[in-house]
C-alpha cells in the first residue's frame, strides 16, 4: 500500500469503501450490492494468496429486535416487531420459513422483546412494558404463563423446565413449569437490557450492559451462585451457545460491534464483524449462524 493513500478494495468483484488502513489492519464497508456467501476479497497492491470472507445474506428486515431472534426444532425463525416502550404493534412475532418466507404468528401482545423456546417446544416471549411471560400456542395466541417480572428481558430455560427471566433492575427471577416466580440471583442493573443463555451444563450466563467504558459478563450456577466472570466488552449485548456448546456474544461497542466466540478458556476470537449487531442465533438444523440489527436479520 501507498503512504498515506487508501488501497482501492473490491469484495465479490464490487468496490469496497474503505473505512481505515494501516500496515497490519485493512477495515472495509462489505457493499450492500456484494453477493452473499463466500467471496473473494482483492486489495491494491497485495497480490499473492487469494482471502476470502464469508458476507452474510439478508434474512429479513421490517423488524425490531431488542434481543435476539430464536429458532425452533424444525429450523423456523422468529423475530420480534417490539415498538416503543408502551406501543402496540400490529404484529409482535413474525415466523420466517427456511425459503424466507416470513408471516405474522402472534399478534396479541404487547411490546414483545425476548424470544426463547421451552422444553414444551412451545415459544415464550417477554414483554419489556407488562413485566410478563407469555407462551403462545400453536395458532399463535399468547397466553399468560408469569407476571410481576419487573422491565423482563432476557429468556433461557435449564434442563428441568425451568424458565430464567432478567429484571433489568438487577434481579434473574426462576419460574417454575407452573409459572411460579421466584427471584433467583441478582446482578448490577443494565441501562438497557439483560441477555441470557444457558449453557449445557445448566451455567447462566448474563450479558448485562452499562453506560461504563467496559462491561463484563455475569456467570450463575445452578444453586444461584454469581460470578463477575469475563470483563473486557464495550456492551456485550446477544448470547447464543452453538450446537457443540461454544458461547458467542455480541459486542456492540460504537461502530465496531461484532460477534466472539468464548472458548472453554475464556478466550475470545472475532467471528462476525458488521455495524449495529445485537443479537445472535444458531439454526439447529444446520447449525448456521444468524445475527441481527434492531432492524434486520442475517445469516452465514
Amino acid at each position: 500500500m501507498r503512504p498515506g493513500v487508501l488501497p482501492t478494495v473490491h469484495v465479490g468483484g464490487v468496490a469496497a469503501h474503505v473505512v481505515r488502513a494501516s500496515p497490519r489492519q485493512l477495515v472495509v464497508e462489505v457493499p450492500a450490492t456484494a453477493p452473499g456467501g463466500r467471496q473473494s476479497l482483492s486489495v491494491e497492491g497485495l497480490e499473492g494468496a487469494t482471502v476470502y470472507l464469508d458476507v452474510a445474506t439478508t434474512v429479513t428486515t421490517g423488524v425490531h429486535q431488542v434481543d435476539s431472534p430464536a429458532y425452533d426444532r424444525q429450523g423456523r425463525l422468529y423475530a420480534t416487531l417490539s415498538g416503543q416502550r408502551g406501543e402496540q404493534t400490529p404484529v409482535a412475532v413474525f415466523r420466517i420459513a427456511h425459503d424466507g418466507t416470513r408471516e405474522p404468528f402472534v399478534s396479541n401482545l404487547g411490546n414483545a422483546t425476548s424470544l426463547a423456546f421451552g422444553p414444551d417446544e412451545r415459544l415464550y416471549v417477554s414483554s419489556r412494558f407488562e413485566g410478563t411471560v407469555s407462551r403462545v400456542t400453536d395458532g399463535g395466541d399468547a397466553e399468560r404463563f408469569a407476571e410481576s417480572l419487573g422491565v423482563a428481558f432476557g429468556l433461557a430455560f435449564d434442563r428441568d423446565g425451568r424458565l430464567y427471566v432478567g429484571d433489568r433492575s438487577g434481579s434473574i427471577h426462576r419460574v417454575t413449569p407452573d409459572g411460579h416466580a421466584t427471584v433467583f440471583a441478582t446482578v448490577p442493573s443494565s441501562v438497557a437490557a439483560f441477555h441470557l443463555a444457558m449453557s449445557p451444563d445448566d451455567t447462566l450466563v448474563v450479558a448485562a450492559p452499562t453506560l461504563n467504558s467496559a462491561d463484563a459478563l455475569y456467570r450463575i450456577t445452578p444453586d444461584g451462585t454469581t460470578s463477575r466472570w469475563l470483563d473486557g466488552f464495550g456492551r456485550p449485548q446477544g448470547l447464543a451457545f452453538d450446537p457443540h456448546g461454544t458461547l458467542h456474544v455480541v459486542d456492540a461497542l460504537a461502530s465496531d460491534s461484532g460477534v466472539y466466540r468464548i472458548e472453554a478458556d475464556g478466550s475470545r476470537t472475532l467471528v462476525v464483524s458488521g455495524a449495529g449487531l445485537l443479537g445472535v442465533a444458531f439454526d439447529p438444523t444446520d447449525g448456521a449462524l444468524t445475527v441481527c440489527t434492531a432492524e434486520a436479520i442475517y445469516r452465514i
